[in-house]
C-alpha cells in the first residue's frame, strides 16, 4: 500500500502513518508540498473541508493508493467562550471515492481567537504565547493546551482513523444493493 499525504508537516505524516500501520500490513507513507487552495488561516466548516479534499486530490496520483490531505480550521460555535471550536478535518482518496473524519475539537483561549479574526494565524499567536516556534509542527497547541494529555499527532490520528472507517468497512458502506 503506497500512500502520499499533502503536507510536509512532519505531524500530519506520523499520524497518518501511525494509523495506517495498524490498518495494513505493508505501508510505505511518504509526503508532498500541495496547495490546500484555500486561505492560510481556514474559517467554517465549507473551507476547511475543502482544503482537506485539495489537499487530498492534489497529492494524489497514479502510482499511489491513497492520498491523504488534512486542514485544521475554526469553526463557529455557539454557546462556546469564544465562539469557535478548532477541528481538523482530513480527507482521503482513492483517484474514485473520497472519505471524510474529523478530530475531537477544542477551544483556543479568547487572546488567540480574538487576533485570528484580526487576521493573524493560530500558529503565530500560540507561537507567541508558548514561546515555542512552530509548536503546530511539534507538539501543537492542543498539547500545551490540554497538559500534554492530549498531543497534536493524537489529535491527528483521530480524524485520518475517523477518515478510515468506510474503508475498513467495505462491506457495509459501499455495497451495491
Amino acid at each position: 500500500m503506497k500512500v502520499i499525504v499533502g503536507s510536509m508537516n512532519p505531524v500530519k505524516l506520523n499520524a497518518t502513518r501511525n494509523i495506517l500501520k495498524k490498518i495494513y500490513n505493508n505501508i510505505d507513507v511518504s509526503a508532498v508540498n500541495v496547495d490546500s487552495g484555500i486561505s492560510d488561516q481556514p474559517f467554517g466548516l465549507n473551507e476547511t473541508i475543502k482544503g482537506a479534499i485539495n489537499r487530498a486530490k492534489n497529492a494524489f496520483s497514479d502510482e499511489y493508493d491513497l492520498s491523504v490531505g488534512i486542514e485544521s480550521g475554526l469553526m463557529e460555535t455557539p454557546n462556546s467562550l469564544t465562539g469557535y471550536i478548532d477541528l481538523q478535518w482530513c480527507a482521503i482518496f482513492d483517484g474514485d471515492i473520497l472519505t471524510l473524519g474529523v478530530s475531537s475539537g477544542f477551544e483556543y483561549p479568547p487572546e488567540v481567537v480574538k487576533e485570528v479574526l484580526n487576521g493573524v494565524e493560530v500558529g503565530d499567536v500560540m507561537d507567541k504565547i508558548t514561546g515555542v516556534e512552530e509548536l503546530g509542527q511539534k507538539k501543537g497547541a492542543v498539547s500545551y493546551l490540554s497538559h500534554d494529555m492530549l498531543n497534536r499527532t493524537e489529535n491527528t490520528e483521530q480524524c485520518v482513523l475517523t477518515a478510515m472507517i468506510p474503508r475498513m468497512n467495505k462491506d457495509i458502506y459501499f455495497n451495491d444493493e
